[in-house]
């Protein structure tokens, strides 16, 4: 198994309670994003804040020296997969009118 897949597998398993809340404010958001949204920014906010320090964990000794592009490519593939999860978390913190 990769890297950034191992990695999001113990971000969510560290994480569980939050990322089922989540999952679940998530999932209602996709269905009704209005009556969802101020919920789904407020524990989103918190999930984004973990996904990106366990970023940081996976990527931070390639970030230098002749690393460095295979480390965005890495920050990309690691982002896919927790997209697989949470579809909509490029949504946290829009405000849709």
């Amino acid at each position: 198994m990769s890297e950034y897949k191992k990695m999001v597998e113990i971000m969510i398993e560290e994480h569980k309670e939050l990322f089922e809340n989540f999952l679940d404010i998530h999932n209602e958001y996709a269905m009704n994003p209005p009556a969802w949204q101020k919920l789904f920014n407020q524990y989103g906010s918190e999930v984004v804040e973990i996904v990106r320090d366990y970023e940081r964990k996976l990527c931070a000794h390639m970030s230098k020296g002749k690393f460095g592009k295979f480390s965005a490519n890495l920050s990309e593939k690691y982002w896919d997969e927790v997209r697989k999860v949470f579809p909509k978390i490029d949504f946290v913190g829009v405000i849709q009118s």
